[in-house]
Formats: C-alpha cells, sequence, structure tokens
C-alpha cells in the first residue's frame, strides 16, 4: 500500500558533500566537479527508471545538462561552508505504475518548486521493484530575469539620523544619504571604542581605529531565499506532496490514502515499522531470517497488542468517566483549579495596587530630581566658565574680577540651595546618595514592565476562570436530578482532599507569603461564582460525620454485651 515518506537534506560543503557528486549518483552517471578536480562516477549503480532536469523560463537552456547545471552552482558560492542544494527524498505509491508515478512527480515538481524559480533535477529509483521513490535535488540561489543569480543575503549598514538608527542596503543609502543619513565606525573615546557618526566624532575629535561601518550581523536575506528555507515552507511542500498523491489516487478509484502528519499528530499511538529494503526481503526469501524483517514482525505483533489495550481502556474509561464519584472527582477538581486561579488574582491585584502606589510616590520625585540634577550640573559648568575666564583675566581690570566674583558667589549659593533640595528630594524616597537614585530611576521602569505582565496575568486567568466555569457547570448539568444526593455525598467526601492538594501547591509557590484569609476570600467568590452553598456541604459533611461516628459506637455495644453475659 502506499506509503508517506518525504526526507529533506541540504547539501553543503561544510558537511563534505558536493552538488556535482549527489546528482551523479541518482541519475547514476558520470560527472568532472569543477570545483575540486573530482570525477564521480555511478554508471555500474542500477535501479534507474527515469531521469530528467525542469528549468523556470529564466535558467540558461544549457543547464539541461544536469553537469553544467550543478558546476554552474558551485562556481556561484565562494565560501567552503556553502548550502549547494536542497534534496528531497519520497516514496511513491505502489499502486500507480511507472509512467503515473513520473507524471505525478512532474506536476509536483512544476508547481512547488520551478514555478517559484528554482531548478529541478530529479530520478526516480526502484531496486527490486516494491520500492519506488525518487531523489528531488534543488537548486537554493535564486534567479534574475536575465538567467544569472541573485545574492543570498547582502551587507545591511546601521545609519544614524536625528538619534534613529534604521539599516540600508548599499543601493539604499545612496539615496538615504541625500536625506540626512550617516554610517557609523568605531572611534576611539579614552579606553573604550565606540560607533559615531563622523560629523558627531568631528565635533569631540575622536579618531577612527576602523574602517568598516556598524552593520547587522547576518545582512539582509533574500526574501525568496527566506521564504524558500523556511519551516513554513517545509510544511507546506510536505503537506501539497500528500494532497498531490491523494489526488491521484482518487483519480484512479484506489482507496488507499496517504497523510503527511506524524502518528503523534494524528492521534496514533502504534509505533511506526522501519525500512526493510531489497537486501532484507531477498535474505527473507532464501530463507534467512533478517533483523530488520524480524523487528517489523515484532513491531506488527505489539501494535496488534496496543491496539487491543487500547480498545478495553477506552470501554473501561468510558464507564468509569460516566460514575457518579468520577464525576464528584472531576467537579472538586475544577473547582480547586478555579480556587487556584482566584488565588492568583487576589495576589495579582495585591501586586498591582502596591506597585502603583510605588510608581505613584517615586515618580514624581525622580522627576524633580533629575530636573534639579541638570540645574546644578548646568550651574557648575557656568561657574566653571566664570573661573576660567577671571584666570584669564587681567589684574589691572579690578572691576571686572568683582563683577566676576560677584557672579561666582551667585553661583555658588545656587549650587548649594540645589544640592540641599536634591538631598531633600533623594530622603523623600529613602535613598542616601546618587548610586540609589539610580537604582530608583531603573526600578520605575522594571516597575512599569511589571504592571504590563501583571495585567496580562490578570487577562488570561479571566480566561482560564471563564473557561473552568463553563466546564464545571456543564459537567454537574449532565447528573441528573434523582443523582443528585448521591453526587452531593460524594463530592463531600472529596472536598478536604482537594483542599489540602490546592493548599499544598499554593505554598510550593508562595513559600511564606500564603496567606489563609486570601485563600477562604477566593473560595467563597469561586463558590458564588459557580453557585454553590458552601452551608450546605458543610451541613452535609457534618452530618456524615455524625451518622459515621453513631455507627461506629452502635457497632461496638453488641460487643461489650456479649462480653458481659460471657462474664
Amino acid at each position: 500500500m502506499a506509503i508517506y515518506h518525504m526526507e529533506a537534506k541540504v547539501v553543503s560543503r561544510g558537511s563534505g558533500r558536493s552538488a556535482v557528486a549527489a546528482s551523479a549518483y541518482m541519475s547514476c552517471s558520470r560527472m568532472y566537479n569543477d570545483y575540486d578536480g573530482i570525477q564521480h562516477d555511478y554508471t555500474r549503480k542500477h535501479g534507474l527508471i527515469y531521469q530528467e532536469v525542469m528549468l523556470p523560463p529564466m535558467a540558461p537552456p544549457e543547464w539541461k545538462d544536469r553537469e553544467q547545471l550543478w558546476n554552474a552552482v558551485g562556481a556561484a558560492e565562494k565560501t567552503k561552508d556553502s548550502r549547494l542544494a536542497r534534496e528531497f527524498v519520497v516514496a511513491l505509491p505502489i499502486e500507480l505504475n511507472t509512467d503515473s508515478n513520473i507524471s505525478l512527480l512532474q506536476d509536483f515538481i512544476q508547481k512547488n518548486f520551478v514555478d517559484l524559480g528554482m531548478c529541478a533535477d530529479f530520478a526516480i529509483h526502484d531496486t527490486d521493484g516494491h520500492n519506488p521513490h525518487a531523489h528531488i535535488l534543488l537548486t537554493v540561489r535564486p534567479l534574475n530575469e536575465n538567467g544569472t543569480w541573485q545574492y543570498k543575503a547582502e551587507k545591511e549598514y546601521l545609519c544614524i539620523k536625528d538619534g534613529k538608527e534604521k539599516g540600508f542596503t548599499a543601493a539604499e543609502f545612496k539615496k538615504a544619504q541625500k536625506e540626512g543619513w550617516e554610517k557609523q565606525y568605531r572611534y576611539q573615546a579614552g579606553k573604550k571604542k565606540i560607533y559615531l557618526t563622523p560629523s558627531a566624532a568631528l565635533e569631540k575629535g575622536y579618531e577612527r581605529v576602523d574602517k568598516h561601518p556598524k552593520s547587522t550581523r547576518y545582512g539582509r536575506q533574500n526574501p525568496i531565499s527566506e521564504r524558500w528555507n523556511s519551516e513554513e515552507q517545509i510544511c507546506l511542500w510536505r503537506e501539497n506532496w500528500a494532497d498531490t498523491v491523494n489526488r491521484e489516487l482518487e483519480c484512479r478509484q484506489i482507496d488507499t490514502r496517504i497523510d503527511h502528519r506524524s502518528f503523534s499528530d494524528q492521534g496514533i499511538t502504534e509505533q511506526p515499522t522501519i525500512h526493510e529494503g531489497y537486501i532484507a526481503r531477498d535474505m527473507e526469501k532464501k530463507g534467512i531470517i533478517s533483523d530488520r524483517c524480524e523487528l517489523n514482525r515484532q513491531i506488527r505483533s505489539d501494535n496488534r497488542l496496543l491496539g487491543e489495550l487500547k480498545r478495553q481502556v477506552a470501554k473501561l474509561t468510558k464507564s468509569i468517566k460516566e460514575s457518579i464519584p468520577a464525576i464528584a472527582e472531576a467537579l472538586e477538581n475544577i473547582r480547586g483549579t478555579m480556587i487556584i486561579f482566584q488565588y492568583q488574582m487576589l495576589h495579582n491585584e495585591m501586586q498591582t495596587t502596591s506597585a502603583k502606589e510605588w510608581i505613584k510616590m517615586t515618580k514624581p520625585v525622580v522627576e524633580k530630581y533629575k530636573a534639579t540634577k541638570q540645574k546644578i550640573n548646568k550651574k557648575q559648568e557656568e561657574r566653571k566658565v566664570l573661573k576660567t575666564k577671571k584666570q584669564k583675566l587681567s589684574i589691572l581690570n579690578p572691576l571686572q574680577h568683582y563683577q566676576l566674583n560677584q557672579q561666582i558667589t551667585t553661583l555658588t549659593e545656587d549650587i548649594e540651595e540645589l544640592k540641599s533640595k536634591k538631598n531633600f528630594l533623594m530622603g523623600e524616597i529613602y535613598c542616601h546618595n546618587d548610586t540609589e537614585m539610580k537604582n530608583a530611576e531603573s526600578n520605575l521602569k522594571h516597575q512599569s514592565a511589571f504592571l504590563e505582565k501583571l495585567a496580562a496575568q490578570r487577562q488570561s486567568l479571566n480566561e482560564q476562570l471563564g473557561k473552568n466555569r463553563k466546564k464545571f457547570i456543564d459537567l454537574k448539568l449532565s447528573v441528573t436530578p434523582e443523582k443528585s444526593e448521591e453526587l452531593l455525598d460524594a463530592r463531600v467526601s472529596f472536598r478536604d482532599i482537594v483542599r489540602d492538594r490546592v493548599v499544598s501547591r499554593l505554598r510550593d509557590v508562595y513559600g511564606k507569603k500564603f496567606e489563609y484569609d486570601r485563600l477562604n476570600d477566593a473560595s467563597d467568590y469561586i463558590d458564588g461564582c459557580i453557585q454553590e452553598d458552601p452551608y450546605l456541604f458543610r451541613e452535609r459533611a457534618r452530618q456524615k460525620a455524625w451518622e459515621q461516628d453513631r455507627r461506629y459506637h452502635q457497632s461496638r455495644k453488641p460487643q461489650k454485651k456479649n462480653r458481659y453475659f460471657e462474664l
């Protein structure tokens, strides 16, 4: 029967592979590799059914010769770890004849690869007549309209304009330069090396230490290559191959179908068999036990046993799920989960309130502190300029000396007053120095980000509470009114167990910060949310305890009476 198999590989120099060698192998031919001067000869290989090279319209017609095609690919790649080609190995449906498989493969390659601009080299192999499969070798570099290779990635320079950074390619930068964008280079600033624009570095008198401009790490990827290399595209090709095969099987009125999804995605827990190959099957025909065939026989036996166990478990699970104790346990577990969510919600609200109060107290103080510090720095710069001017002033100008001294004194007083104000502001939020104020400023950003996380958490918790509430109500309504008393008794027996489990889980998360009062508030809120009366459960629990105690004493009375009569 038809099976799904599609294996994707990359042919790269980094792994020691060659596109010329891969093409020679699958076409069972002799080909010379211009890159390393090696001739690859696979003419003695058997099993070739069909081979063809398919080209897009813009490709040179001489590339119909696969040797020229893959040597051209090798010449375009300069690095020692270049990716040369992409290879697919697909299993062909055994229900179709050779001509149908060829037509099927041509249609798939044309629509999924050649129409996108790839050159495709493929061959069909079938060594023993029971394993038809195809090798597809594809180019990874897009083509221009004139048949030349496009770039895989282009250098992208990070430029600056008005404090904003943006990436430009070499062609884009010519236009951007006229708009005021500048490249960034490394300059020596004291003991550090920093990136600056030439104009900014000229103002500060820095010396350039590197001729290479700042750029992105991997450059700008060619959007066509990026799409071809994406995981989404691979998944799409896998799906398209399954659809193509299934359409062909349907047209020929063959009931067999293939599925590109994995066993787990299909909900299949069976263990897949391994590929046996013609050598193993030939050994079996000769009476020799093959390890591969023996393993597959064991796998099939295990799968049959697993199937039988699954049917029994499903039958048992269905009966258990429909029982009152199972429903009662599920209801209490859902309620317990909702209590945990509500506890987290209350804790979230407490954290949100605390963070907002801290931000409300700290933010205006930090802003005033920064403004005051800027004023101090400005006045200190002014005082420094005046002192320099005074030093350069001749002693023959006593009047100017006097005026300068007056200005310096005034600035000094202002500075001292501002410093006192700065110290007062630091004391308002319990900071003792500039370092602690800097930490407070950093904490403001963290607290703001923390508030956003808390808001997202609240939204998620509300959604979870809504889903669990609906699940609880639907499950509760599934029980008929005649069994409500039985359900209540069963839920009472599970309630303490679930509560202990909830407390243990919350203690593990919150540790010493865990509060019983908050847990009780969460429980009351959830009971109101699911429209249940906690008093009814408490009374039923007391009644059950009393009945249990009464039964215990009744069972003890006859024993005492019998012993009395014996005496």
